[in-house]
């Protein structure tokens, strides 16, 4: 059956002892964090593609600005609930196989994707894709727990954590080369291409776990403590995934994340298209503009840990209000000033990117673990998860809609208006920023602490 081959492998009847264990733990567990960064990293291009894309899809006539929000947002849908879902299911996987299996579904869509010009084929299979991304950050995540010990699993979840950043910038600049050299149609095939790279990257290199290998557990060998297991009165968890639910708190700072995703989707998704459209960049110069956002999010998310710690005494509530006025600056610059300035343009990406690498980790999880009982973080995570990638469909169909309606083609060269989208964009940015000072003042005011 399908469903046994994503069980998790058995442990093997041969034991490795010695400096022959060593040297083999040593070895795969290189293998697994690097298999997991280059692996994951492969799925933002499949994910990301059509982002490069947008501006000859119009241009040729294959899809409209509106038809290109329907098909983003439908994606964003998909991977909202399929994150939720797959986060349960990745636990009990066999994780090499459940992280192929995604990837290779992703990097196949993709591929086909290269051969239709239908909408309904492209909403229909994108939507596909949002399901088979979401089987990509769970089953990494629970390969980190299985082979990194307690100490430090925060390094090399650090390490995994610039996957994204990795496939972002690669995304924007190979893929663009491609379009600009091959044409559109390149764009998906050579993100399909990559995608089975990535794919033959995990089925080579990943392990499932220790055990399947000969090995002890990582807990074992690296000599943590192992709690006495206690019998978990589920009464008591239903309770405060419940108090959870009904927390204000929680909710404000979903909304603060699902605000802050507009506008990260609003560059990730269309500001490719913004440069081309509003200031003239070919594909190559409008997506090596944008990766820049890409690379800097790797040190703002570093960053963020260090600056909580370092100057915060580990508070998140000042720095994730300073990184959200960053936020909004980096968009101020970027939409707002007339003229084609490449300078200007990159410093606006630079800031950009370091502000949203530090929210993805402050409004996406940490605040909401600072709040929330430790029986339900996954219920405080899902809650601001969900609430994200709503955001970020909404921005996608509002975005395609309004770019739409504010064209004005004369003589078939098309005109854009994007005042109207940017006010949106800057808009969320803010909210952002006004909701997450809600939320420290209730930290600070009122009793937002779920026991």
């Amino acid at each position: 059956m399908l469903f046994d081959w994503f069980k998790m492998s058995s442990p093997s009847n041969v034991q490795l002892e010695g400096e022959k264990l060593d040297k083999t733990y040593k070895r795969l567990r290189w293998q697994v964090i690097l298999a997991a960064l280059f692996g994951y990293g492969l799925f933002y291009v499949c994910r990301l593609s059509l982002n490069v894309i947008k501006k000859p899809l119009v241009d040729n006539g294959i899809l409209s600005e509106t038809e290109l929000g329907i098909v983003g947002t439908g994606l964003f849908i998909t991977y909202a609930i399929g994150k939720f879902a797959n986060g349960f299911l990745a636990d009990r996987s066999n994780v090499r196989r459940f992280l192929s299996a995604g990837l290779l579904l992703s990097a196949a869509i993709n591929l086909i994707l290269g051969f239709t010009t239908s909408f309904i084929v492209f909403v229909i299979l994108w939507a596909v894709n949002g399901w088979a991304q979401s089987m990509g950050a769970a089953p990494c995540v629970v390969s980190l727990s299985r082979w990194f010990g307690n100490k430090e699993r925060g390094t090399y979840y650090g390490l995994w954590s610039a996957s994204h950043n990795f496939g972002e910038a690669l995304t924007f600049i190979a893929t663009a080369a491609i379009v600009e050299a091959l044409g559109w149609q390149w764009g998906f095939r050579g993100a399909g291409v990559l995608g089975l790279i990535g794919v033959a990257i995990i089925a080579i290199f990943m392990r499932d776990t220790p055990e399947s290998c000969g090995l002890p557990p990582i807990a074992v060998y690296k000599g943590d403590e192992v709690a006495v297991k206690k019998e978990i009165d589920k009464n008591e968890v239903s309770r405060v995934q419940k108090a959870v639910l009904k927390s204000p708190a929680i909710w404000t700072l979903a909304l603060a994340s699902a605000f802050m995703y507009i506008s990260r989707y609003a560059v990730n998704s269309w500001g490719i298209f913004f440069l081309q459209a509003d200031k003239g960049y070919d594909t190559l110069e409008a997506s090596s503009i944008i990766s820049i956002s890409s690379v800097c999010g790797v040190i703002g998310t570093i960053a963020s840990g260090w600056v909580s710690d370092k100057f915060f005494g580990g508070k998140r509530y000042l720095p994730a209000v300073i990184f959200g006025i960053m936020n909004v600056l980096g968009l101020v610059l970027f939409l707002f000033y007339p003229e084609r300035n490449m300078m200007l343009e990159s410093i606006a990406m630079i800031i950009f990117g370091l502000a949203i690498g530090a929210l993805i980790c402050f409004l996406g999880g940490l605040m909401a673990t600072d709040i929330a009982s430790k029986k339900a973080s996954g219920a405080a995570l899902g809650v601001v998860g969900v609430a994200s990638y709503a955001g970020a469909a909404l921005q996608d169909f509002v975005s395609g809609l309004t770019i739409e309606r504010t064209k004005v083609v004369v003589n078939g060269v098309a005109t854009y208006d994007f005042s109207v989208i940017s006010w949106f964009w800057l808009s969320a940015a803010i909210l952002s920023v006004v909701c997450t000072l809600i939320v420290w003042w209730m930290v600070k005011h009122t009793k937002t602490q779920i026991d």
